[in-house]
This record gives C-alpha cells, structure tokens and sequence, in this order.
C-alpha cells in the first residue's frame, strides 16, 4: 500500500489502523472510494472552521415562509455548497435545517424562560431534493408539555410535492419541572 500513489493518504496515516485481515486489495479500493468522493480534498474556507459552521451554511438557503403558533413553514433553496455527491441535498444540510426549523418550531409555543435542549433528531430520507430545486419545509407542534416538546417536520419539493424526508424533534425543557 502506498507504493502506487506517491502523495500519502488518510488510510497511509500514522495515527490509523488498519486491520491486518484486509489485504491490500480492499485497501487500495477503499483508498480509491475515498478519493473519488472528495476526502483527500476537503479544504474550508477560515470562515467555517468554526462551531456549529454547516448550521450557518445552510442558514443562508433556509427562507421563512409563515410562521404561526405551534407551526412554521420555510424554503430551502438546493444549491452546490448544500448538496452531495450525488447531486441531491446533503444529509448534513437537512439535518441543519431540520434542527434549526424544530427549535423555531418550538419556540413559537415555549417560553423564554425554559431553555430547550435537543435530546432527539429522527430522519428519515425518502427520496432526493435535485439541484436547484426548491424544497419546502413544514414543521408543526405534535405535543408540548410541561417537560418536552416533540416537533414533526416533512420536506417536500416545491413543484412535485413529492416528500422527500421526516424528521421528528424532542426537546426537553430545562430546568426540568418539579414532579
């Protein structure tokens, strides 16, 4: 391994390991998936080599619709700095969005006085959002209480209506009240 390319990889690094029971054909495979899919390459701009930097990425696709008690609806503009390898809208940006819109979500029905923590983030991705489209994202309050707010979200492409994921938010809100 190593022998063949003359610049050294993530799989050639000191600090991995790798097991003795691949032979060096799976590795040189891997090596060559990894590649094509951008690995090697991954260079960020200084200005999102910070916390929570895909959250602000994405911020700047997301477009509020309508916002109304226990329900927000916004629209999520697919565009290449967002999308993956394949052309459709990366997991990581719907898990962006999803986390963003939910706590918005939330917030409409929440008090100022509770903090929310995100304790859960279902997804479930059922088909892509293509380049350019324009996706729309409802997001409603299935239940609030005392303790825990549980948000439902479906992202639809704007022209077909086609669903294209889920996801469900629950937040608890601290400090947890006296029981």
């Amino acid at each position: 391994m190593g022998e063949n390319s003359s610049a050294p990889t993530v799989l050639e690094s000191k600090k991995t390991i790798i097991s003795k029971d691949l032979s060096p054909d799976s590795i040189s495979k891997l090596n060559g998936f990894l590649k094509s899919m951008g690995v090697f390459n991954l260079t960020f701009p200084s200005q999102y080599d910070t916390k929570d930097s895909f959250s602000e990425l994405t911020r700047g696709f997301l477009k509020v619709q309508h916002i109304h008690r226990g329900k927000i609806s916004c629209i999520v503009s697919v565009k290449p700095p967002i999308m993956n390898f394949y052309g459709s809208l990366h997991g990581g940006a719907i898990g962006a969005v999803a986390a963003r819109v939910a706590t918005g979500c939330a917030r409409t029905i929440v008090g100022k006085d509770k903090e929310l923590f995100l304790g859960e983030l279902s997804i479930s991705y059922l088909s892509g959002a293509p380049r350019n489209a324009e996706v729309i994202v409802n997001a409603s309050v299935i239940r609030s209480g005392r303790n825990l707010t549980v948000v439902a979200l479906d992202f639809r492409v704007k022209d077909s209506e086609k669903l294209s994921y889920i996801a469900h938010a629950t937040f608890y809100h601290m400090p947890v009240a006296s029981l």
